[in-house]
Parts: structure tokens; sequence; C-alpha cells
């Protein structure tokens, strides 16, 4: 039985969001940026906060988690609880945002959502209300080769709204 991909949201404060005499990306014109500590998603972080601030809309980061498999499998280390890894991955994403300065006060309002699952299934789920996906090209995935990522593939190949891959 599949499970299904879940996303919980929490919102940071909101910013001042001011006009800067450019139009409004949509009505609730948001942009949904996938972030894994991986340098192609910093980059693609930067890229998608400078684009909510020119279209003057919410940017929405999300981070995946999963369960390790040497953890879930029977007679191997005792299992984390989920709350614990939910918790860990948002520590780790606030610290993240704030080093690189995204979560500063500014003209973007931001919000960070942390869900547990499949990442491309999560940024699939969350960009159907969104206006445009921003995802790296490379992220922490194990074929350091390939050119293009799992996750970046699968947005591209299956979103219903327009994907940014930004190379870093």
């Amino acid at each position: 039985m599949k499970k299904e991909a879940s996303i919980k949201e929490t919102s940071n404060k909101e910013a001042t969001n001011e006009m800067h005499g450019k139009e409004n990306f949509a009505a609730n014109g948001k942009i949904v940026v996938g972030v894994d500590g991986s340098t192609g998603s910093i980059a693609a972080l930067h890229w998608a906060y400078n684009e909510a601030q020119v279209r003057n809309c919410r940017l929405e980061i999300l981070s995946a988690w999963h369960f390790p498999v040497a953890v879930s499998m029977p007679g191997m280390l005792a299992m984390p609880a989920p709350e614990d890894l939910q918790d860990s991955t948002r520590t780790s994403l606030l610290q993240l945002l704030q080093k690189e300065g995204v979560m500063a006060d500014g003209p973007v309002e931001v919000t960070t959502a942390v869900g547990e699952g499949n990442a491309a299934e999560l940024l699939l789920t969350a960009c159907k209300q969104a206006d445009l996906l921003v995802v790296g090209s490379r992220g922490h995935g194990g074929f350091g080769g390939l050119l293009l990522g799992s996750v970046s593939q699968q947005c591209v190949t299956h979103a219903k709204c327009p994907v940014v891959v930004v190379h870093s």
C-alpha cells in the first residue's frame, strides 16, 4: 500500500510586501522551492527568493525527510520518533535559512513547510497551488555523475506549473 505524501506547514512572521513598481505574479502568486541543504538547493533558494521579490509574490520553502532505511529494518537501531525527525528537519531548515539571510525582514512573505516522504512527491503536491516551482539541478542523491537529479527530473516531467531548474 502506497503511503500518501503529507506536508505540515508553519508560517514565518509576515514581512511587509511592497510593490516596487512590479506587477503581481498572480492574484495570490506563490513560488515553491525545494531545499535539502545541497549546493544546488541553496542556489535554487536564492534564485527563488530573488524571483519572489521581483514578482511580488509569496515564497514557500519545502524540505522533506524520511526514515533512514537501516532504522526501519527489524533488528536494527531503535527507531526515532517521527516528531523528532520532523523537528530536526525543521530546525536544520530554519538554521540554513538564517545563515543564507533568507528569513531576514524584507519584501518577501516566506513560509516554510517540512514533510515526510519522497521529496519529488511533496514538491509536486505543493506546486499544485503555485505559479512556479524551483529546484536545484542536483541534490544529496547518490548518483553524482548525473546532470539532472531524480527529484528535479520528476518535477520537470510531472509538475502542473512551470519549473525552473537552477544549476550550481
